[in-house]
């Protein structure tokens, strides 16, 4: 109550679970969220979604807005999301404006999931190279998010100066947008040039995608039997997200909301290994 905008952040992530926990949260955390702005006359919801709800198992380069949301996926991640991605959408009106930004890979000083993960997997010896190694990924700095985030508010408030007939291609409300750094990296290339940088050898053992996924449909089926509440070691969408392109167009987020990235990969990358180099000093 009182309220005039709201960003919806708030979400169950990961690959691996029982639907119905994503499904709770993403999906019916959402529609209780959407009620509530309804019930208190809140004006905006800004709806922080991901690309993964146009997962369709091929690779993606260069993919823009027009993709459909998905509908079939190995992990309850994206599908939950897909569904409220389309439930935000479907509640813009003259009252209630919504937009849904989609982060790729969200990165930076502070990071508690992609990066962590993926030393703690290094130092492990349990990370591998999926694939050839060549794909291509987006990624996004924190601060180029939060930008997006900022600049999609002013779009909706925009919308709300025009008059209800008005239209036309910078109309922001009701839509979607990917929001990256616009600079598609080599995945493999990106990891092992951080992990150098902070004194971590290289990862060079490799894996084929198919034997990967075979081993994700293995523990996939051990994890549904066994009564444990980690994540699998492995699964069908990890595989396929480490192996295949996915990387997108944000020509319309530049376009309509004014999106021009701020941090590039290399300042980013340059001021989060300066920040794990400061954590070894300080720690005893």
């Amino acid at each position: 109550a009182g309220i005039e905008t709201v960003f919806h952040t708030a979400a169950k992530v990961g690959v691996w679970g029982r639907y119905h926990d994503f499904f709770r949260t993403n999906v019916l955390g959402t529609r209780a969220l959407l009620e509530g702005c309804r019930t208190h006359g809140v004006q905006r919801l800004i709806h922080t979604s991901t690309p993964s709800v146009v997962y369709n198992g091929q690779a993606l380069s260069g993919a823009n807005e027009s993709l459909p949301l998905t509908t079939r996926c190995p992990s309850p991640y994206p599908l939950t999301k897909a569904i409220a991605e389309r439930e935000v959408l479907a509640a813009n009106t003259p009252t209630l404006r919504t937009i849904a930004l989609r982060p790729h890979l969200i990165w930076g000083v502070g990071d508690p999931h992609l990066v962590p993960r993926m030393l703690s997997r290094a130092r492990s010896g349990r990370l591998r190279i999926i694939g050839d190694g060549q794909n291509r990924v987006d990624l996004v700095h924190v601060e180029n998010a939060i930008d997006a985030h900022l600049l999609a508010e002013a779009a909706l408030r925009e919308c709300h100066l025009l008059n209800d007939t008005a239209s036309g291609s910078r109309r922001a409300d009701g839509r979607a947008f990917f929001i990256t750094n616009g600079e598609p990296v080599r995945l493999w290339d990106w990891i092992n040039d951080l992990l150098r940088a902070l004194g971590e050898p290289p990862v060079i053992r490799k894996t084929s995608l198919g034997a990967a996924s075979a081993v994700g449909v293995l523990c996939e089926a051990a994890w549904r039997i066994l009564p444990v509440d980690s994540e699998p070691p492995m699964t069908r969408f990890i595989a396929s997200e480490l192996a295949k392109d996915h990387w997108f167009d944000i020509s319309a987020a530049r376009r309509d909301l004014g999106y021009a990235p701020r941090i590039s990969m290399a300042a980013g990358t340059a001021e989060l290994v300066a920040w794990y180099q400061g954590q070894v000093r300080r720690s005893p």
